[in-house]
């Protein structure tokens, strides 16, 4: 199992490498050379080419690849605050270091500090959103699936698939007109910023509750439809006709058996929530990764943008990872190959 375990962690980091190359390759030929979008639209053209040249930019891009991963582990230095030192940019950990991603164009600071002020916001937004949508999402569609067909399956289906059809932008828009424009209960904005007069958690409430709705909806939907078929499986129909309990029915043969499916919707909403919420982040102004991305695309930091992208990267390996160990405690006879 320990053998199978690394050898997949192996598989994930080919794949982290892979897609490291792909993404340094499209920042590299996208619009404008990474010097002029470093110097800005001002730049002279000699400015530019003495850039390119100190930076090695006018290198291969295998040579230039290789130079980037290797300041990124910490192996060699960012030369770009002494190849431009017109730009103000200093970082107090040094130039080499684990993670040195470089530094924010549109924040001129070092795309770690800028992380770190986004990141903490986002794990928060995301364990409250995820905290109440799985419990809530679970409690409905198990609650869905042990009465297909009834009054409560229609009434929660119907809801759920209502909600699943609308946008985060019209739940988002909605519930402002409601409970900001009309009520005044809320505030509009979540900018987190100290001295508000709202305070920390009436702020969270909408964002959470956009999360809840975009995300709850239809992971009750997958678990309803889970739970259903396997309350027809044989070994369920054998478990009542001998005399078990139906709570011991629930938990100890269906629960277990119908998670299969809804886990691999989960993990992905937790992929989701840490790095692709950015339009929940943009209506309401809230300081996290996906309105950091939003931002950083628009200006053309490219550096930010790069973390951010292997940031997410990271994130969806991780959670792929921990769905093949739920899938084999779930059922025994998959395996981590």
């Amino acid at each position: 199992m320990v053998r199978k375990i690394l050898s997949r962690l192996a598989q994930y980091g080919f794949t982290l490498l892979a897609a490291s190359f792909l993404l340094f390759t499209l920042t590299e030929f996208s619009p404008g050379t990474v010097a002029s979008k470093i110097l800005g639209p001002y730049a002279l053209e000699n400015q530019v080419a003495l850039l390119n040249a100190q930076l090695g930019l006018d290198e291969p891009l295998l040579h230039r690849y290789v130079d980037w991963l290797q300041t990124l582990v910490g192996l060699s230095p960012n030369l770009l605050p002494e190849a431009a030192p017109g730009l103000g940019l200093s970082d107090p950990r040094g130039d080499k270091y684990f993670g040195n991603f470089g530094y924010s164009l549109m924040m001129k600071e070092p795309v770690l500090d800028v992380l770190a002020d986004r990141i903490g916001h986002t794990a928060w937004l995301s364990a409250w959103a995820l905290g109440l949508t799985i419990p809530i999402s679970l409690l409905l569609g198990t609650l869905a699936g042990m009465h297909a067909g009834s009054s409560v399956d229609r009434v929660i289906s119907t809801v759920t698939v209502t909600l699943t059809s609308l946008p985060e932008f019209v739940v988002a828009v909605g519930l402002l007109l409601i409970f900001v424009a009309s009520l005044g209960w809320l505030p509009g904005t979540s900018s987190l910023q100290p001295g508000d007069q709202w305070s920390t958690g009436a702020q969270l409430v909408l964002p959470v509750t956009v999360l809840l709705i975009a995300s709850g909806a239809y992971l009750t939907r997958i678990v309803r439809a889970s739970v259903a078929e396997t309350m027809q499986a044989d070994y369920v129909r054998t478990a009542r006709l001998k005399g078990l309990s139906p709570r011991r029915v629930i938990w100890a043969h269906v629960l277990r058996n119908a998670m299969i499916a809804p886990i691999t919707v989960i993990l992905l909403q937790v992929n989701w929530i840490l790095t692709g919420v950015v339009v929940v982040e943009a209506i309401f102004a809230y300081p996290g990764l996906g309105s950091l991305m939003l931002r950083a695309a628009l200006f053309g930091d490219i550096f930010t943008v790069q973390a951010l992208t292997m940031l997410a990267l990271s994130v969806a390996l991780i959670t792929q990872f921990l769905g093949d160990v739920a899938y084999a405690i779930l059922d025994p006879r998959i395996r981590v190959d």
